[in-house]
Parts: C-alpha cells; structure tokens; sequence
C-alpha cells in the first residue's frame, strides 16, 4: 500500500522528515518497505529553459532536418537540428542544452551532447511533450505561449511536485489504516505517546445543499447480511472533464492514473477515507432502481475489462429492474459506468459483508482497490462520510448539485464493541508494569472509548473502525503498538521447563536425517501446502479420494491442498533454472492431503508425511580428473537407500514402476511387510514440459508416516561387533528373460539365502547377439559369512545350491559360478 507524504501532513501537523516518520509507522505495526521519489513531471524538467527560434532553415544534407538558431537568453543563441514538422522563427520553444538529462516518457533516459548530424553541429535538442515527461504527444515538438522569456527555466512556468511515498507492508488484519486518514491516526497517537508535537487535522464535511432535480433513483437491499448498509444520492448538472493537477498529483503519487474528475474524485476518497465508492451514470439506471441481490448461478456479466464472467450465486450484485450493473464491492460493470456524456450520477457508499467479497474477489481472480479494502472489513460509519466527501468535491470541481436526499439502508445498526480490559493482563501480557494514565492516553488518542470499572481495569469502547479488534488482547496489542516494543525491556531472568519424553522423539529422527542430507550437500526448501487445481490432472489424489479444497481461496492459484510433494519441488527447480542455477539437489518435509470421495466430516480427511529429494544437472562442479557425475537416478537412489539405511530399516523388495504418469522410470521400494516406503524416478515428460523445465528432474518420495511406524515398532538398536571371521564371496551367471529385473533377482536371493546371506550385488549385464532371442545375462555376486565361526565350504555350496534351483524355477538358466 502507497502512502504519499504530503497527502499524509495534510491532515496532520508536524515537523519529522520522511525517514524519522518511516521509524515511526514500523515501529507501530506499518512497516514501511520503502521510501519512492514521486515528481509530478517524471525527471522534474531539469536542465529545461524557455528558447525562441529567430532563425530556421532547410539542411542541406536531408528533406526532413532543419537548421535552428535558438535564443536562450542573454543573447546566447545555439545551433540546433530539429526534425519536428512544426518548428517555425519566432516560436518559444522548450530546449534542452548539452548535458541536460532527457527522461521520455517511454525509454530510457538519456543525456544531450554536442553532435553533428548529417554534417551539421547540434548542440541541444527543441523538445516534444513525450520527450520530457509532459504528455505522450510526439507529433512535434512543444510551443510555449509567445509572453515567456528565453533562459528562464521551464519551472519558473510549468511548476513540478514533488513528493515522498511510502511502500508500506500492511498486514491482513489492518483494514483501519488502509488509507490516509487511517495512518494518520496511528501516526498521531505514537508521536503523542513520544512527546512530539503534533495535531490532527481530519476534512471537515459541510452540510450538502440539495435543489430539485429530474432523477429519483430508489434503492432495495434484498440481502441485508451480505450487506448491512447501504447508502447513495443523487448529483445532477455534471460536466464530466479532466480533474484539477492537485487531485491528479495526489492519485500520481500512489500509483493510479488520473481518469475523469468524477471517477478520480472517488478514488482519491476511498485513499482518503479507506471507503470505497462507486458512481454509477444515472441514466443507465433501468427503472430508475437500484437493487442489491444475488443472481442466479451461471449468469453472465460483463465487467468494465470488457470480460464476461460466470456470476455464482454467491456473488452479490449491485443490479437495476434488468440486471446487474456491478459486482458488489469487487468491480465494475460495462454499460453502467461514466462516460464523457455522463450528467448526473448515483453514488454508492456501502458497507458489504468480508466473506461475500472475498469469496468472489478470489473467484473471479478480481483484485481491486475497493475489494482490498472490503475483504478486511469496512467500517459502516465512514459510508456517509465518504458520500458526503465525494458528493462535495464532485459539486466543486465537476459542477454537479446534489439534487435528492441521503438514502440510507441500515436496517441493524452495528454498535460499537465493549471489551472489558484488566490492567493485571496488561502488564503480564506486555512484561512490563505501565501506569494506568498512560494507558488511557494511548487508548484515547486511538479514539477508543474508556470507562472505569472498578480498581482493576476499564470498559473500553472500540470503534467501529477497529474491526479485527474483539478480545481483551487485541486491545493489549493496539497499546503495545503505540507504546513500542523498544519500550519493553528485556526480562533479567529466563523460566524453562524441561520436556517430558517417553523416548519417543519423531522430530529427533527427522532432524537428523535433514543434518545428514544438508552435510551431503543438499538444500531444504519449504513450499506452500495450497496448489492450483490446474495442477490435479498431473498430480490427482489417491484412488477413492477427491481433494481437499479450500472454502475461502486467496486465489485460483491456491486453491486446493497439496496432492503431492512434487509440484512445489518442480516450481523450485524452475525459479533456480530461471536464474541460472542449473545443480540442485534438494529436500523437503512436508504433508500431502486428499478427501474421502463425498465425505465432507473432518474424520474424513486424509494427511500423510512425506520426505522428497530432488535432484538435477551434476553433484559437483567439473575437476581436473573429468567430467562431474550427474544427479541422476542412480544417486538419488543411493540417497534414499543411505537415508532408510541410517534409519535402520531394511529394503529387501524393489518394484519397477511401469505406466506411470509421474515418472518416465521408477522403482519401488517396500519393507518387509511390503508397504511402499519410498519411490525413486526420472520425471516424466509431461511434468516437465508443465512445468517448462527442459533437463532432467530425478525425484524420490520417501512415505515418512510409514518410516515412523516402523521406527517406532522396532526394537532397541543393539550394537554388533564386526566379525573376526572371514567372509565367503560367490559369483553367479544367469541367462534370464529379458523382462526379468534385478529387483525379481534380488528377492528371491534374499528369501533363499537363509541366515548366512550378507550381501547381493550385481557386477555385469551382458545383451548380444550371441544370446538366444528375448534372454539376457546378469552376473550376480553373493556373500555369506557366519558372525561366530567360519563357514565350510559345504555350507556355502548347499546355499548356493538352494539359490541356483529356486532361479531355475523363477525361469533362469545358471551359466557359470
């Protein structure tokens, strides 16, 4: 949010500059991000004089160059090629002589030197208005009025403002200090709270004179909860036209584009105010009548973008007796706005329903000033004093009389809230003992109503303003925010409890595995646990569930809950590939979360931990033996098989993954009461061309909740002393299908070798023609060994016996051993 400085001192009085005030606003809750320089003529015309042509004619080395001697004052006159068809002797013209910055209206700045152009010295440049910031004119350049005098700067008669606006970080619940007037406030009660001397000086509203008039517009609430009050009258006699520089300037300052004087008038008063206003041409009005309502599902409505969008019936509307003409709080419509030929005017002043507007703002994909403001709560006694405002500005710089009485539908007034405040929560809550006058001096330069109640504390009166502040400790906040926190010194002593465990610590095993992946070189990242539901038709939830959508979305963006880990882990990769990060490898902890198909009851929810790595491009950097190793499938499994091995927990079943939209190869890896705890693959090309990502991605999803279950049945880890027998080593080559897999290899081994089995590997792959058709060789490595004795050499053989005949039954043929 934008705050102009001077807009700022206009309503109240005091002598800090921009810096000493930006400590201020943070140091009460309004962080100030920034601090912009605004200049109503962008370069402030700098280096700019008044020049007269007293001589021109034809170059004579092109058609559409002239030749200029321009006075520019005290009879220095400079030679200087123009191009512009309307330079004439005699003009007064604008000059920019060498060295002089020219800031354009578009492009880059630029600074004038002496030059020759086909031939001929230049030295300056006649301006057009594009050329220095004046307008978007560039079909010649600019003649001054025949009375201005050469040499003198073109700010002696074109003045500039100037101005300092403040980029403040403002929180969700802060829908009081949304503008002006509202900063302003804070302000005020924290330079009080200071000692700095400072007074409030806030518009005063004069009474409105009302003459008869020809338009009579009545106005209808058909959903008073959506919208607890409604307010408007009727303007007539408008000369719509262009609005005075001051209420420009003002709206330049803060980042919007001046419009119409009607249009401006009410934008300047929604940052004035913070209540927004909409002012609806009145003879669009179809029978003379404003109703507020909701329209059925799926009606169509055309917003002043031009777009047409699919009303839900949620959605409240501001329609006359033939449809809609806005979207209630959010947007404007098409054929209702003003217009050059607008005469007369309806201007709305509501207070709508939060829930109503966000809900629609986010579903429209709608973010405006008015729905900013809206969603964190209106206060619905600044609607007359909006309309009052923009009703007398609109009479003063557009011409209009307000030609009929205030309408005001208010049917449940919304009376300020009564919070009972202990001076003993107080001080336990702020650490710091406060005398009780200071306290009331804080409350009521917050505008708070105060009684006493008794010796322990007071009834305070919150106003209406103050929406996000409901319970005792909100109002302890808003002390704590004008009393400062630098107020509140250290405590000279710490309490710690110390925690009770039954030796089962989750977080212990998670922290220590995040230790052991950083020590190795890889990144955590933390993503959002909200995705898009673009996303669903890669990553859908599991069979049987649907996924958890949000009921308030922020945006379409995020919208459901997560579904898988990878879509966050891949928008990572993207933002490091966008910035010439090509080597990842990272980590993540985090949920994934689905719905029970047509269950909505919160037992019906499913949420599950999971640990991804990501890896892409090489391990390290290229060195003096080579080329660096790549990223690839095989270190990320070798990751998540050292993970699962520090942990413990033994892998004995691996599962190719075939069909498989997520992974263009994959395996599977279960425990040994085949639950899946983890799957290492490639991306899939879909996934990557989603997320426009053109290398490689290697992702492993490692089921966390099951690594837990299984920690946490296991018994207590024992040590084994390593064994002072000497290991038997075995090798094995089998003719097999084609089809067959390492993994099938492997399990077979491991449920046939029987205790004396330590290890099997694979050290040759062997495909050619020298092999029958569809068949393939794999030399297989085995070792056994015995931790008490050493093992005979029948014992091995009978193993390795066993082990033959049982790959023959899975369709093997032994080779060699």
């Amino acid at each position: 949010m934008k705050i102009s400085f001077q807009w700022l001192k206009s309503y109240l009085s005091f002598d800090l500059d921009a810096e000493t005030t930006a400590r201020y606003l943070t140091d009460c809750g309004l962080e100030v991000e920034n601090i912009e320089t605004f200049q109503s003529v962008p370069g402030g015309l700098r280096g700019l004089v008044v020049g007269e042509v007293v001589k021109k004619e034809k170059h004579p080395n092109a058609d559409k160059l002239s030749l200029t001697k321009v006075n520019t004052g005290n009879g220095h006159e400079l030679s200087i090629v123009c191009g512009a068809p309307n330079v004439a002797e005699g003009q007064k013209v604008i000059v920019a002589p060498v060295g002089t910055v020219i800031k354009p209206v578009k492009g880059e700045s630029f600074e004038i030197k002496k030059a020759k152009i086909r031939g001929e010295l230049s030295e300056g440049m006649l301006c057009a208005d594009d050329e220095v910031g004046l307008g978007e004119d560039h079909s010649g350049i600019r003649v001054l009025p025949a009375d201005w005098q050469p040499g003198k700067a073109l700010t002696e008669y074109i003045p500039v403002e100037e101005d300092l606006v403040f980029e403040i970080g403002l929180t969700p619940n802060r829908g009081d200090a949304t503008s002006h007037m509202g900063v302003a406030r804070d302000l005020y009660a924290v330079l009080q709270h200071h000692g700095v001397k400072a007074s409030l000086n806030l518009p005063q509203i004069k009474d409105l004179q009302k003459v008869d008039g020809a338009v009579k517009i009545d106005v209808e609430v058909l959903d008073p909860e959506a919208c607890p009050r409604y307010s408007g009258l009727v303007l007539e006699g408008i000369t719509i036209g262009p609005s005075p520089d001051w209420l420009q300037n003002r709206l330049k300052a803060i980042g919007l584009q001046p419009i119409s004087n009607v249009v401006d008038i009410t934008n300047f008063v929604l940052h004035e105010t913070g209540q927004p206003l909409h002012a609806f041409d009145a003879g669009k009005i179809k029978g003379n009548k404003v109703v507020v309502q909701c329209l059925p599902e799926g009606t169509n409505f055309v917003t002043l973008d031009e777009k047409t969008r699919k009303l839900k019936s949620t959605d409240l509307m501001i329609c006359d007796t033939e449809g809609g003409m806005c979207i209630a709080g959010v947007f404007g419509g098409i054929h209702s706005g003003i217009s050059d030929q607008t005469t007369s005017v309806f201007l709305e002043s509501a207070c709508f329903n939060p829930t109503y507007i966000r809900r629609t703002s986010s579903h429209h994909e709608l973010k405006t000033d008015a729905s900013f403001r809206f969603e964190r709560g209106s206060d619905p006694e600044a609607t007359l004093l909006a309309l009052n405002r923009a009703a007398q500005l609109i009479c003063e710089l557009a011409g209009g009389k307000v030609t009929s009485d205030i309408t005001d539908i208010y049917p449940k007034k919304i009376e300020p809230r009564e919070v009972k405040l202990r001076i003993s929560r107080v001080h336990r809550l702020l650490g710091k003992v406060i005398e009780p006058n200071v306290i009331e001096n804080i409350l009521k330069s917050l505008q708070f109503g105060i009684s006493v109640n008794g010796t322990e504390g007071w009834t305070v009166k919150v106003p209406t303003f103050k929406t996000e502040v409901t319970r005792e400790v909100d109002v302890i906040e808003e002390i704590l925010r004008i009393y400062g926190c630098l107020g509140i010194e250290p405590s000279t002593h710490s309490v710690i409890s110390y925690p009770s465990t039954n030796g089962w610590e989750p977080d212990t095993y998670r922290n220590a595995i995040a230790d052991m992946l950083v020590a190795n070189g890889f990144t955590e990242i933390m993503n959002n646990s909200m995705i898009s539901d673009k996303r669903l038709n890669l990553f859908p939830p599991p069979e049987g569930c649907e996924p958890a959508a949000m009921l308030n979305p922020l945006s379409s963006d995020l919208s459901v809950m997560r579904t898988s880990m990878i879509p966050g882990g891949m928008e990572t990769i993207l933002h490091n590939l966008n910035r010439k990060n090509r080597n990842l490898t990272l980590f993540e902890f985090g949920r994934v979360y689905a719905l029970a198909k047509g269950k909505k009851e919160a037992d019906d929810y499913r949420e599950k931990t999971q640990l991804a790595l990501f890896s892409t491009g090489v391990q390290t950097s290229m060195s003096w033996s080579g080329e660096a190793p790549s990223a690839d499938f095989f270190y990320l499994k070798s990751a998540t098989e050292t993970i699962l091995t520090r942990l413990g927990i033994s892998l004995r079943h691996e599962q190719v993954i075939s069909n498989n939209t997520l992974y263009r190869e994959a395996i599977q890896c279960t425990t040994g009461k085949d639950e899946i705890v983890a799957t290492v693959g490639t991306a899939s090309q879909a996934i990557l061309d989603h997320f426009d990502i053109q290398q490689d991605v290697v992702v492993s999803i490692i089921e966390w909740d099951v690594v837990l279950a299984a920690l946490k049945q296991r018994e207590v880890t024992t040590y084994r002393e390593v064994s002072r027998f000497p290991a038997v080593k075995r090798d094995l080559a089998l003719l097999i299908p084609k089809e067959t897999t390492y993994g099938e290899l492997k399990d077979i081994a491991w449920k046939n070798g029987g205790n004396l089995l330590q290890d099997v590997s694979i050290f040759d792959v062997y495909e050619g023609n020298k092999l029958e058709q569809g068949k393939k060789s794999y030399a297989l490595s085995f070792v056994f060994g015995h931790g008490e004795r050493t093992l005979t050499d029948e014992e091995v053989e009978a193993a390795m016996t066993k082990l033959s005949k049982q790959f023959e039954k899975a369709g093997a043929r032994v080779r060699a051993s």
